[in-house]
This record gives structure tokens, sequence and C-alpha cells, in this order.
């Protein structure tokens, strides 16, 4: 009885109770550790039909695409047709063309000149005009201008007579920044009174805007007036009208003339000082100014006043009106003329202008 196996208290011997039970522990484990492989081998089958999926319609889109292809290289002729020919030929003859024009329109801007564009009748009879000088002055210069009345430039019947020989002169002004005020209802009373004005109805009047006064004035003029020349005269000059007369009448003819006093110089890029000028690095490391008429009296030929009526939306102007002209003149084949007898602070006998 002592050596018989011992026996679990239900009755089983402990071997066999044991063996049963590791047996059920190792059938719980296998079948959890089943459970993931059951989802990844359903989940790889899904990405195999799906990739399986996108191979087959990429394989039907490439044969759609081939198919077409086929069909439009089959229905394309292999050969252009006279008719097509011609269509062609027509079309790069009409480019052609374009091009020619786009030339003819760029060099006619270049010299100062759209046909048709400029003709103006002349105040003087259809007899063509000397010259057209314009004055400058501004709403606190009434003063002034009846000196220059009273001296060198003729009033009433004599400026009249004066234009019979072929010489206009106004004084030339904008408008006030608030228009048809007082200052404006003056210039317009003193103008029904002399006859003598200019006025740009376009611009308004500042000293600070005299470059694109100058656009005004000549574009208005040349609109206005058929002349050989056009002046610009500054309002602090005493003029000799006969010597310039005398000296316009020496270039009767000429074309394409740019007369003044011929002056290039520093660019002052200090702000607050005298001709500062904000865009001073635009005239490069020297600080240089081009050559341009500088002074109180600047002569344009026609059709470099054409030039500025029909360019002026697309001109550049600087700060000041000498150095943004001579800008104006850089870009075309402008003759400048350095004479000196219109350099008002020179000391020449024969001189046309002095400071007043």
């Amino acid at each position: 009885m002592e050596n018989s196996p011992p026996y679990y208290k239900e009755g089983l011997p402990l071997s066999t109770a044991i063996s049963k039970s590791e047996k059920q522990r190792s059938r719980s484990a296998s079948s959890r550790s089943s459970i993931p492989s059951i989802f990844f081998v359903f989940f790889s089958c899904l990405a195999w039909l799906y990739i399986a999926g996108r191979l087959w319609q990429d394989a039907e889109n490439r044969m759609l695409l081939s198919n077409l292809l086929m069909q439009n290289s089959a229905e394309r002729p292999k050969v252009l047709i006279v008719e097509d020919k011609l269509v062609v030929l027509g079309c790069k003859d009409l480019e052609r063309k374009i091009v020619e024009a786009e030339m003819e329109i760029t060099l006619a801007k270049s010299q100062g000149f759209l046909k048709d564009r400029l003709k103006q009748p002349s105040v003087s009879s259809g007899k063509k005009l000397l010259a057209v000088i314009g004055v400058y002055t501004g709403f606190g210069s009434r003063l002034n201008r009846n000196v220059f009345r009273g001296s060198w430039m003729p009033k009433g019947d004599s400026l009249k007579k004066l234009e019979e020989r072929g010489i206009v002169i106004r004084f030339v002004i904008g408008r006030s920044p608030n228009r048809g005020d007082s200052l404006d209802r003056n210039i317009d009373e003193e103008n029904r009174t002399t006859k003598d004005f200019l006025i740009l109805d376009g611009h308004e009047e500042a000293d600070e805007k005299s470059p694109k006064k100058a656009k005004f004035f000549f574009s208005t003029a040349v609109q206005n007036w058929d002349a050989e020349f056009y002046v610009k005269v500054d309002n602090n000059i005493a003029l000799d009208l006969e010597g310039l007369i005398e000296l316009l009448e020496s270039g009767h003819g000429q074309d394409s003339v740019y007369i003044g006093c011929m002056k290039s110089g520093e660019v002052v890029a200090e702000e607050g000082k005298p001709w500062y000028e904000p865009e001073w690095w635009k005239f490069g490391d020297d600080k240089s100014y081009f050559r341009h008429a500088a002074g109180s009296l600047i002569i344009l030929s026609k059709n470099f006043a054409q030039y500025i009526n029909i360019n002026s939306a697309s001109l550049k102007s600087y700060a000041h009106e000498d150095t943004s002209i001579g800008s104006w003149m850089m870009g075309i084949q402008a003759t400048y003329i350095d004479e000196s007898r219109v350099c008002c602070s020179n000391s020449r006998q024969d001189k046309v202008c002095s400071l007043s």
C-alpha cells in the first residue's frame, strides 16, 4: 500500500490531472496566437486584391490611350494639301505685317511723329510760326508779369502784331489744387483782360511739379500752334526778345535740335541741400548728371515737342525740370547745340537773356 501511486482527492492519479491541465493551457495559448495570424492573412488578401485591381485598371487605361493614339495617327493627313499650305502662309504673312507695323509705330514715336496725329490749326491765319515762347509763371507772380508786359513782352495790339511775325508768347500756368477757387478765378479774370495766358487745365500748379509742367507745356503748345521751335522761359530772367528771334531765325529749317546752355555736373545726394535729387542712385557710382540744357531757357524743335506729346505718359521725370527734359532727349537722335547766348548768367555782350 505504501508503494502504490498517490491519488488525487477526486480519485484520479496526480500525473493524469497534471497532464490534462497542461493540454488545456496549450490549447488556449494556441487559439490566442492563431487570431492575429488570421487577421494578417485577411488584410494581406485585401492588399493583394487592391494592388491587382489597380494594375488591371492601369493596364486598361494604357490600352485605351494606345488605341486613341493609333486612331488619331491614322486620321492625321500625311501631307498638307494646298489649302492648308495657303492658310499657313497667310498666317505667317499676317504675322510679318504685324511685326513691321509695330516697328514703324516705334520708329514714329522715337521721331515724334504719327501720321495725321497733330494736324492742328495755327492761330496765325494758317501760317507756320517761327516759335512759341512759354513764360513760366505762378499764382503769386502778377506783379512780375506786369513788369514783363511793360518791358520786353508786348501786350495788346503789339502782341498780335508779333504773332503776325510768327512769334507767340504766353504765360504758362496750371490750375489750383482746389479747382475753381479764387486763385483760378483771378487767373481767368486776368486772362480775359490780357489774353496772354496758356492755361494748362490738366496740370496742378506747384513748384515741385515743374517737370510735369514741362510735359504739359510742350504737349499743349504743339497741339495748339504749328511752329518750328518751342521755347520754355523761366520767370526769373529778362529777355532780349529781338536777340532771341534772331537766334531762332538763324536756325530756320533745322530739325531735331535741342538748344540750351549745356552742362553736366554732380548729382546732389544729400537730402536738404539745394537741387537734391531723391533718385540720385540712378546716376551711377560717380553721381554725375548726363549732358543737358540747364538754366532758364530751353529750345526744342517741333518734332521733339511732338515726341513729348506722344510719349508723355511713359517719359520719366526727375526732381528737376532741366534734367528731366535732358533725359527725354537721350533716347532719340537729338542734335545738341550748346548756345552760350542763352546762358543767362554769363558775361557775353550778345546774350539774349539775363537774370532779373
